[in-house]
């Protein structure tokens, strides 16, 4: 199967050649044939499955083939929970388009709107966006969903579990009906089923592979560490494999700036990507990081969630999630696009119930080892485990908003419906 047998255009298939894809991934395969025919697609594919090519490759080539505009309004929209996926997004589909007579940009919050104003002013063809930004502006009047031929909600599920429902309810009412309607979601829940049927027109539904299931070509390894001596490990383990591009997992902010700390200290180009800083910073770290400047990313789920590092050699989780699915998508983030990837886990006396609940979620034990020296004390393995056994991933809603402090529009716009209290407190990041 090729890219160009699914039926796209030659600027297209040349576009992904240069990307350096031969071949599409399994939820290419299915989705690609069914949005050139026009069909609302439900779609279930986790992180590194090629989902973002699944949509914008068809979008893209309906656009052009369709295209009766001599003005440029919005004819596509893309819906995504946090920044950094819109960027990453946007990202590929300035990729993609770039053998056709395709503009798109990005918005989300964070940065200074005026820019974002003067670019839609002059025209735009596809719009990534961050709902809450979206919003923002088309109530100042800067931009028109009246023309609307395809949406796209990238990361269904993440966008529910952050509260945005009621925002895209908002969007929904001003896109126009006829319209074409993609939905990407990491899972099947009840909860993107109904909400599913209710925006889609007789959907057909996709699934890449099943839920909570690990890409099969990343090799995974617990090491049983001492808590005290993870940080040496993990410095130890990155100089000798002589890792050119890892990205580490923590728990907390203060826990990845710390680590981050310690590792430049000895000789070993790191930064932190997280809630508490800037989106500058955030954005400058990616790109250091994907440019192979910085070596190693050391990030938290919150600010991780949607993260494109193509052909990602190294995750390791320096501490466990204690949402058993976020294990998940942490090591989805290796293993992509054919090539083999390596998820390490660090796991201490006190992590021994999160590792259980993961062991349980992925319904296999995972193979278990221990480096001389770092081997777990006594003390460790006796240790309490941490208070709070693993979450389920529906209990983490309200907490799923944080570390946002960048919003500059969020007063402007609380007052415009009838929350609950209950709704108060599961209110998004206005990205």
């Amino acid at each position: 199967m090729t890219f160009e047998s699914l039926g796209l255009s030659t600027a297209l298939v040349k576009a992904v050649e240069k990307k350096g894809y031969t071949e599409p991934s399994p939820i290419q395969e299915k989705a690609i044939p069914l949005i050139l025919n026009g069909k609302d697609v439900l779609a279930s594919a986790q992180t590194g499955t090629g989902k973002t090519a699944g949509f914008t490759l068809p979008m893209l080539h309906n656009l052009v083939a369709n295209n009766k505009w001599k003005r440029r309004p919005i004819r596509a929209l893309i819906l995504t929970p946090t920044r950094e996926l819109a960027a990453q997004v946007y990202d590929n589909v300035r990729e993609y388009s770039e053998y056709l007579d395709i503009k798109s940009m990005v918005i989300f919050g964070g940065v200074n709107q005026k820019p974002q104003i003067r670019a839609l002013r002059s025209g735009v063809d596809v719009l990534v966006a961050t709902p809450g930004r979206l919003l923002d502006l088309q109530s100042q009047g800067a931009l028109s969903l009246g023309k609307i031929e395809f949406l796209v909600l990238d990361e269904a599920d993440r966008m529910l579990d952050m509260g945005f429902l009621r925002d895209i309810k908002k969007v929904l009412d001003l896109v126009p009906k006829e319209r074409q309607t993609l939905l990407f979601s990491a899972t099947f829940s009840k909860e993107i089923k109904s909400f599913a049927s209710s925006i889609l027109r007789n959907p057909v539904a996709v699934e890449a592979a099943p839920e909570n299931t690990t890409a099969e070509k990343v090799v995974q390894k617990v090491y049983r560490v001492d808590k005290g001596k993870k940080t040496e490990l993990i410095i130890k383990l990155i100089a000798d494999g002589k890792w050119k591009q890892v990205l580490v997992f923590t728990r907390t902010k203060h826990g990845a700036n710390r680590l981050t700390e310690k590792m430049n200290k000895k000789g070993i180009t790191a930064a932190a990507i997280h809630g508490n800083k800037s989106q500058n910073a955030r954005t400058k770290a990616l790109e250091g990081f994907k440019t192979n400047k910085v070596r190693v990313l050391v990030a938290t789920d919150i600010a991780a969630r949607g993260l494109d590092i193509p052909l990602l050699p190294h995750v390791i989780n320096f501490e466990l999630p204690n949402v058993p699915e976020d294990y998940v998508h942490r090591i989805g983030r290796t293993g992509r696009a054919g090539a083999s990837g390596e998820a390490l886990s660090l796991v201490c006396g006190e992590e021994r119930e999160y590792l259980k609940s993961i062991e349980k979620l992925l319904g296999e034990k995972m193979p278990t080892s221990s480096i001389e020296g770092f081997e777990p004390s006594k003390e460790d393995l006796e240790s309490t485990p941490i208070k709070g056994k693993a979450q389920k991933k529906s209990s983490r809603g309200g907490q799923s908003g944080r570390g946002s402090s960048n919003s500059n529009s969020s007063n402007r716009r609380r007052s415009g419906g009838g929350n609950t209290n209950k709704n108060k407190s599961r209110r998004p990041r206005r990205d």
